[in-house]
């Protein structure tokens, strides 16, 4: 029981995160979530991966409506998505509070995504995975929209089982790949890349013809597998997914949608990528709380949990709610903790309004 409620309290505290890690085991795909978490606007990724050269939709971003109209003239496209920036998911059935419903849409007149930018930005958008009052949309992304005649998956990420980087891909993209995963595991295929010597024409090759595509686009696949693990070593990346890698109806690959997760020993040599950090979304204790190399998760409950080591922090708020209480944290002060974490341990459980009391 003790265990399950953990599970429960882990799951509820990491409500804010937005990317979790996947471990792969044999054809098995597992999340869990890193130490702490850089967060990224789908745009800043996207940039990430122009930058590489890997293929993404023309897109610029814009923080007013004159701006988004300008961008819109400025792309030419048959088709236009408009995207409101934010870090949660769920945007497409999201509301404003200026009335517009949705923060995803589809338009071909340039006038119209004017008009449409201006009901977004500096409005609250609410979605399944923000708070009641919504989060407030500073920025918005002006694309390209591309027809998808077929969705693939393709990840690159650490595993330690495999000591190195590992390719995972499968035909079945678009979807939770852990559904996949658990429904059809022949489905899943899976590539040891040796560190040394990087991904391999035959491993690229390989993947791209299990992903499923043919002819000039199989060249086009494995010229992006390629660039993508350029990517993820140019980052110190722990992981790349992409989720779909798709082909159009023109004859192109393209990577739809992508997350990226860091690793965040590398921060030192990845100031630029750390810099992009957006912060405005996150729990205001656990943005402080990271800073100082705390463990601060923020609960719903108002007994303060001020503990030692994540497992015992585990068991601490176990105990809590089998007997009847509501932990207000997860707080893991860590291994070799120091006066002056202490001490900010203190002022963060102290300033939650929601404590009443500590153990």
């Amino acid at each position: 029981m003790a265990a399950s409620m953990a599970c429960q309290a882990a799951v509820r505290g990491l409500r804010a995160a937005s990317t979790k890690q996947l471990l792969v085991s044999q054809n098995q795909l597992v999340r869990v979530s890193p130490r702490r978490w850089l967060n990224l606007q789908e745009y800043q990724s996207k940039k990430l991966m122009q930058d590489s050269g890997v293929t993404v939709q023309r897109f610029f971003v814009a923080d007013t409506a004159s701006e988004a109209l300008e961008a819109a003239k400025r792309l030419k496209a048959k088709e236009i998505v408009l995207k409101a920036q934010i870090l949660a998911g769920g945007r497409g059935k999201g509301v404003f509070d200026s009335g517009l419903k949705g923060g995803v849409h589809l338009t071909k007149d340039p006038a119209v995504v004017g008009e449409l930018a201006g009901k977004m930005l500096g409005f609250n958008l609410t979605t399944k995975q923000t708070p009641k009052e919504g989060v407030k949309v500073k920025t918005v992304m002006v694309a390209e929209a591309l027809d998808i005649s077929r969705e693939t998956y393709f990840a690159i990420l650490m595993d330690r089982s495999c000591n190195g980087p590992v390719m995972v891909g499968s035909p079945q993209g678009g979807v939770d790949i852990e559904e996949v995963a658990a429904t059809t595991p022949e489905l899943i295929f899976k590539e040891i890349i040796d560190i040394f010597e990087g991904v391999r024409d035959d491993q690229a090759l390989r993947m791209a013809a299990n992903l499923g595509f043919k002819g000039p686009l199989e060249r086009q696949a494995v010229d992006q597998i390629k660039r993508l693990y350029d990517l993820f070593l140019k980052v110190d990346a722990t992981q790349v997914e992409v989720n779909p890698l798709g082909e159009t109806p023109e004859g192109q690959v393209v990577c739809f949608d992508a997350k990226i997760n860091f690793d965040d020993n590398a921060e030192f040599r990845q100031k630029a990528v750390f810099a992009m950090d957006d912060t405005a979304e996150s729990d205001p204790l656990e943005t402080e709380a990271a800073k100082y190399d705390l463990k601060y998760i923020g609960l719903d409950g108002n007994i303060a949990c001020f503990v030692n080591g994540a497992g015992l922090a585990m068991a601490t708020c176990d105990i809590i709610d089998l007997h009847g209480g509501k932990p207000a944290n997860f707080l893991d002060l860590g291994g070799g903790v120091k006066e002056n974490q202490v001490y900010v341990a203190f002022k963060l459980l102290t300033a939650d309004p929601k404590t009443h009391t500590c153990c």
